[in-house]
């Protein structure tokens, strides 16, 4: 079956960095867009940012634009998350999406939290 695991949240004062993963399994991952979002305490779950399914277009959120960048290898079935300049308002929890067989797949999620 279709699994997503999320790993690489944390602690982080604002202006730092975090790289999160998405490790993938269960259906041919190379054949799908996959995407983060995040859902803030009190918040809506919102998109961050999309990778096609061979990573040569990429999408984001204008929250994160400049500060985020998505990737993927498909060799490993996995996704990254790399945020940079880490601002308090980009604490919440990530989520990573697949939309597979015209369902929609998610992660656990991980924490990230920004703090000083």
């Amino acid at each position: 079956q279709v699994q997503l695991v999320e790993s690489g949240g944390g602690l982080v004062q604002p202006g730092g960095s975090l790289r999160l993963s998405c490790a993938a399994s269960g259906f041919t991952f190379s054949m799908y867009t996959m995407s983060w979002y995040r859902q803030a305490p009190g918040k809506e779950r919102e998109l961050v940012a999309t990778i096609t399914s061979t990573g040569g277009t990429t999408n984001y959120a204008d929250s994160v634009k400049g500060r985020f960048t998505i990737s993927r290898d498909n060799a490993k079935y996995t996704m990254l998350l790399q945020m940079n300049s880490l601002k308090p308002e980009d604490t919440a929890v990530y989520y990573c999406k697949a939309a597979v067989w015209g369902r929609a797949y998610w992660g656990q999620g991980t924490q990230v939290t920004v703090s000083s």
